[in-house]
């Protein structure tokens, strides 16, 4: 199961309704995995006002460094260090290293806990993974955007159920050698080679993709392949070239054409007073598409 919650969907400057970008995510298997997606100014606020607790985030993912995506470090993590965080903070980000490393120089003596800047690569066409857990990936990809940029995708693994009945042609029944077989993906068995796309069905684990701020580009449509949710920047009602940001048509033309089956919109100019019309334009070209607002929350299953 995954729960997000939208802490920020303004860009740029805070407005009375939309604090700047931010997504709080919690991924649940055997074990709890609490993630951070951008950190604009106030971030920590936001998380108080929506009952998410910041002390159990273990990994940030930062999509470039304009201010309205990581102004909130500062604070979040100098309230983490006065709380009494022991565990390590990862967080990953385009040049992390870099500027993670003049934000702890911000502080006479630095957080008591260890933080651990990983770099993402922001240049070519690659996806590539930055996190592998048991039970999930983090992938990213370079996007295009005015300074260097990437997406992010998190990827549950695939699941299987086996087919009794197709299992028990090769003499297999419900016992520990089920298990070996979901596993390893193959086993011997009766002098046979039993493989496990052979007995049984795959169900896709959840995918969720966060575009950060980006022009339309092909980076972006491949990452988003198949996906359960994507997350897009919509700053403007128009694709703004002069400011490396997609309109609301071009981001439901991506959801299109990556065969989405949800498209959320955020990180709304505070020109917009009424988003119904970016609402609009993007369902001419994608039905399934929704305004994001602060503090709005999902939970997505397999």
């Amino acid at each position: 199961m995954l729960d997000i919650v939208f802490l920020g969907t303004g860009s740029g400057i805070p407005t009375k309704k939309r604090n700047p970008a931010a997504i709080w995510m919690r991924y649940e298997s055997d074990n709890e995995y609490v993630m951070l997606f951008d950190c604009g100014e106030g971030t920590q606020r936001q998380m108080m006002k929506a009952r998410t607790n910041f002390m159990r985030i273990s990994r940030i993912f930062i999509t470039h460094w304009h201010a309205d995506h990581w102004a909130g470090l500062i604070g979040l993590m100098q309230t983490m260090n006065l709380e009494g965080r022991k565990k390590l903070l990862y967080i990953y980000g385009p040049e992390a290293e870099r500027f993670v490393s003049d934000i702890l120089d911000l502080d006479y003596w630095g957080p008591r806990f260890r933080v651990i800047p990983k770099n993402v690569p922001f240049n070519g066409q690659k996806i590539t993974e930055i996190v592998k857990e048991k039970d999930f990936s983090v992938l990213s990809t370079p996007v295009k955007h005015s300074v260097p940029s990437v997406a992010y995708c998190f990827k549950e693994k695939d699941s299987y159920n086996v087919d009794l009945k197709k299992a028990g042609k090769y003499g297999l029944k419900q016992s520990p050698l089920i298990g070996k077989l979901k596993r390893e993906g193959k086993l011997r068995h009766n002098g046979k080679l039993v493989k496990l796309k052979d007995v049984a069905r795959i169900k896709p684990g959840l995918k969720v993709v966060y575009s950060g701020d980006t022009m339309p580009c092909n980076t972006l449509t491949k990452i988003s392949k198949d996906a359960d949710l994507l997350i897009h920047d919509a700053t403007f009602l128009e694709e703004k070239e002069s400011r490396m940001h997609t309109g609301a048509k071009d981001a439901a033309e991506t959801a299109r054409k990556a065969n989405v089956k949800k498209l959320v919109l955020t990180h709304f100019s505070r020109r917009y007073q009424d988003l119904r019309p970016i609402e609009k334009e993007a369902k001419k070209v994608f039905k399934n598409t929704v305004i994001a607002e602060d503090f709005m929350k999902l939970t997505l299953k397999r």
